[in-house]
């Protein structure tokens, strides 16, 4: 059988955000093939929006203008809120997705654990923060929890990361970034024995 992502019109979402802080425009598809455009102006978190892109084979175009002079925290929070919205969008009605994802990642000493559902319901648990340092490059690394809550929120999805071992922190965020994207990518998969949404009350 082919993969479902040869057998369904490709979904996307285009999501346009400008406040006083920050002017964000992302475009993706979840039916892509990791092609990624991006540009967040700090460097370490285009890696991390790269390596989300790549290895859940969506296509995403980013561009973020923000008030860098003051932190990156408006940056890159307004980044999750809008590929939260972007999610949400492409994703649609949901009838027949898989709805759950999950995936355990290992990168060099790190490994990672997530799970996803696109229930409609937000909430977001992250257990074991051992960053060991302020800064990965230019990017402050207590915005990784900012980041995945902002995503969680908007996307109406169930988050959940466990940092199951890891010392290097660059390694960790990395593994953080790649298993959020595995595990996205299974949740929307769509499977043909799915013929509406997959839940009790007929609707997510």
């Amino acid at each position: 059988m082919k993969n479902a992502k040869e057998n369904t019109s490709k979904r996307t979402a285009q999501v346009d955000r400008k406040t006083g802080e920050t002017d964000i425009s992302l475009g993706l598809c979840l039916d892509g093939s990791g092609k990624a455009m991006i540009h967040t102006g700090i460097g370490f978190f285009d890696h991390m929006m790269d390596a989300f892109t790549r290895h859940g084979l969506f296509d995403m175009e980013l561009m973020a203008n923000g008030d860098l002079y003051v932190d990156g925290h408006h940056t890159v929070e307004d980044t999750g809120i809008v590929l939260g919205q972007a999610i949400k969008e492409a994703v649609g009605d949901k009838k027949g997705i898989k709805r759950y994802g999950f995936f355990i990642l290992p990168m060099d000493e790190a490994l990672i654990l997530c799970a996803v559902d696109l229930g409609g319901r937000p909430y977001f648990v992250m257990e074991g923060e051992p960053f060991g340092t302020p800064r990965v490059g230019d990017f402050d690394t207590e915005l990784v929890r900012e980041f995945f809550y902002a995503v969680s929120y908007s996307a109406a999805m169930n988050l959940h990361f466990k940092i199951l071992s890891g010392t290097n922190a660059h390694h960790i965020i990395e593994g953080m970034f790649k298993c959020f994207s595995k595990a996205l990518d299974m949740a929307t998969q769509k499977e043909e024995r799915i013929t509406d949404v997959l839940s009790t009350k007929g609707t997510l």
